[in-house]
């Protein structure tokens, strides 16, 4: 008789379990969704179904906190499950990990497919795609006029640069027909030209709802626009087509507002800072200016110096000039000299060099004579313009200088005050004064 090992429920549950989860893996089923039910734990028990057969269902509180939309009754959804076995009650049921609508798995694959040909096209290549203006003198935003993310943007904008025009191109941003509306309403910006950069603006959403924007029409719109395009598009977890094409990608449609203008409060401070900068910088430039206009009122010369100066380099001149007539007049002497001996030498026609001996004597006398008149002349005209020049002459015509007991020029009576002592410079001598009144008319 064979023996055969006697299982407890409980150990045929636990083997069909280890069973089950060692030789299955991780998959895919798609199914429709009934008898759903919400416990306070947070977890959600459900049967999965089709048309020929059913299976439960449990998807804990930490797995399903990821889903960002609510199943129902109905609900066709796609799930990533462990097939496994409830000991207690031997159910066979599946262990939900990941919940998505039913198609997401095709929307993924066409996704994917075509974000490498665009990669492939070149359509995000970091090098094509353009800066943003400094500062926008009008923006555009191509979105639907009645989704909450155009309030968010417009708000942003009017509390950051209130200044700057805004102009909203509308068109769907949901639907079948949206990927169409878009491109229009991006061609339509374009031929208008009256924006510096475009706001591509939609809120958040599931992968059906933002499908809009991984279209390849909406990809070529934007990659062919010639004004600088900033995606704002659902949540920063939420990437797009659009967000890969566009110039710059916001992670909200907030941000991308801010993206696209300068913070007046900023924008303020900076001016600050410049005005001080530039205060501070022409102050010192002042400064400088005015220690060398200190510097060269040091240098200044009194007149009376200046002409003892040009009277003394006039007569260096003159001294100059003597020495190196002298100079000449000798070395001419040696060269007739030269001439005479070797006249004497070569027995010369003494008749015709006397004859021009006495012409070129005559000529260089009369020479001598203009040179030195046109110079005596100068030394003449130089010496008047010293003369005029000279202070003393002034005094001779009767005026005076005065000087304080210090020895400064006084120039306005505003520099006396009744009881000062002065001292008066005349032509010929000096005498010193009492100040007994004062007229400053």
């Amino acid at each position: 008789m064979d023996y055969y090992k006697i299982f407890s429920v409980s150990e045929l549950n636990q083997q069909t379990k280890q069973l089950l989860e060692q030789n299955i893996p991780l998959l895919w089923v798609r199914g429709e969704i009934s008898n759903l039910k919400c416990y306070q734990s947070g977890h959600w028990y459900f049967t999965l179904k089709d048309l020929h057969a059913q299976v439960r269902c449990v998807m804990f509180g930490h797995r399903n906190q990821h889903v960002d939309w609510q199943p129902a009754d109905g609900t066709q959804v796609e799930i990533l499950a462990l097939v496994t076995l409830y000991e207690p009650r031997g159910d066979y049921q599946l262990n939900v990990e990941v919940m998505r609508r039913a198609g997401l798995g095709e929307l993924f694959e066409a996704f994917e497919k075509l974000k490498s040909k665009l990669d492939k096209a070149g359509l995000f290549n970091p090098a094509r795609k353009r800066r943003l203006p400094a500062f926008a003198r009008q923006i555009g935003i191509i979105t639907s006029p009645d989704t909450a993310a155009l309030r968010d943007v417009l708000t942003t904008l009017q509390r950051r640069m209130p200044a700057a025009p805004v102009i909203i191109y509308p068109t769907l941003v949901q639907g079948k027909a949206a990927a169409h509306h878009i491109v229009q309403a991006i061609n339509m910006a374009c031929q208008r030209a009256e924006c510096d950069v475009l706001i591509l603006c939609r809120g958040g959403g599931s992968i059906e709802d933002l499908w809009a924007f991984n279209e390849e029409a909406v990809a070529i719109a934007i990659a062919t626009c010639p004004i600088p395009v900033v995606s704002g598009i659902g949540h920063e977890t939420d990437f797009t087509i659009a967000d890969f094409v566009a110039d710059l990608r916001a992670p909200t449609p907030t941000a991308a507002a801010e993206m696209v203008s300068k913070d007046r409060i900023e924008l303020i401070r900076q001016l600050q800072s410049w005005h001080q900068h530039t205060t501070r910088a022409a102050l010192h430039r002042i400064e400088r200016i005015m220690q060398q206009i200190d510097i060269l009122s040091h240098r200044l010369i009194h007149p009376g110096d200046r002409i003892i100066q040009q009277s003394a380099h006039l007569r260096q001149l003159h001294d100059r000039f003597m020495r190196a007539w002298k100079h000449q007049t000798e070395k001419r002497k040696w060269k007739q000299l030269e001439l005479n001996q070797r006249y004497l030498t070569v027995s010369p026609d003494l008749i015709r060099l006397e004859q021009h001996h006495q012409i070129t004597a005559s000529r260089l006398q009369n020479a001598l004579n203009r040179y030195l008149e046109i110079h005596f002349t100068n030394i003449q005209h130089w010496h008047t313009q010293l003369q005029h020049l000279n202070p003393q002459t002034v005094l001779e015509r009767g005026y005076s200088i005065t000087y304080t007991t210090a020895g400064s020029i006084i120039r306005s009576s505003k520099q006396l005050k009744s009881g000062d002592k002065i001292q008066v410079k005349f032509a010929a001598g000096s005498c010193e004064a009492d100040v007994t009144q004062i007229q400053n008319s």
